[in-house]
C-alpha cells in the first residue's frame, strides 16, 4: 500500500510539469558513459519513451567520439587531434559516417523501439537538413595554424523532415553529420 501511495504522490507532483511541457519539443544530446554503460542505455531509452508517452516531442542527437576512435584504430587509421578537435581527412570521414550514421544510430533506434517507442534514424545529410560550413584553419595553443579537414560548423538547419517525423509519432534520432553547399559531408 505504501508503494502505491508513493507512486500516486509522484504522479501528482509531476502533473504540473506534464501540463507545462505537453506538446513541446525537447532536443536531447546523448553521449558519454550513457552510451556505453548497459544500465544507463536502458534508462535513457525508458526515459525517452516516457517523455513521448506524456506528450513531449523528443529529438535525440547523439555523439560517438570513443566509438569513432575505436573503429579508426581497428582500421589502422591514425587519429590526430588539435586542441581536442579531431582532424578529419576523407578516410576518417568515411569511418565517422559509418559509425555515427550506421552502427550507433541504428543501435539507439533499436533500443528506443525495444522500450515501446517509434524511432527513425537520420543524419544531417538526409534531405540535406543540416547545412554546415567548413571550419577555417584554427590557431592552436602551440601557435601553429592547423587545417582540421572535413570539420564543419552548422550554418542552418531545415527541420522539415524532423517535424514531419514527429508529427507522424516518431522519435527522430540524429547523427551529427552535416553537408556543405556542394553536398560534401562535414
Amino acid at each position: 500500500m505504501d508503494t502505491a501511495i508513493e507512486k500516486a504522490r509522484v504522479l501528482l507532483e509531476s502533473l504540473p510539469y506534464i501540463r507545462r511541457f505537453h506538446g513541446r519539443t525537447f532536443v536531447i544530446k546523448y553521449g558519454g558513459h550513457a552510451m556505453v554503460a548497459p544500465e544507463l542505455k536502458e534508462s535513457f531509452a525508458r526515459d525517452v519513451c516516457l517523455l513521448k508517452y506524456i506528450g513531449v516531442n523528443v529529438v535525440v542527437v547523439h555523439g560517438g567520439g570513443p566509438q569513432i576512435s575505436a573503429m579508426l584504430k581497428s582500421q589502422r587509421i591514425e587519429s590526430r587531434f588539435v586542441d581536442g578537435l579531431r582532424v578529419t581527412d576523407d578516410a576518417t570521414m568515411d569511418v565517422v559516417e559509418m559509425v555515427l550514421a550506421g552502427s550507433i544510430n541504428q543501435d539507439i533506434v533499436s533500443l528506443i523501439c525495444r522500450h515501446g517507442g517509434r524511432a527513425v534514424g537520420l543524419s544531417g545529410k538526409d534531405d540535406g537538413f543540416i547545412l554546415a560550413d567548413k571550419l577555417p584553419p584554427v590557431t592552436a595553443r602551440d601557435g601553429q595554424e592547423h587545417d582540421l579537414g572535413r570539420v564543419g560548423e552548422v550554418r542552418h538547419v531545415t527541420p522539415d523532415v524532423v517535424v514531419e517525423l514527429m508529427r507522424a509519432g516518431f522519435i527522430p534520432v540524429i547523427a551529427p553529420i552535416g553537408v556543405d553547399e556542394g553536398g560534401q559531408s562535414l
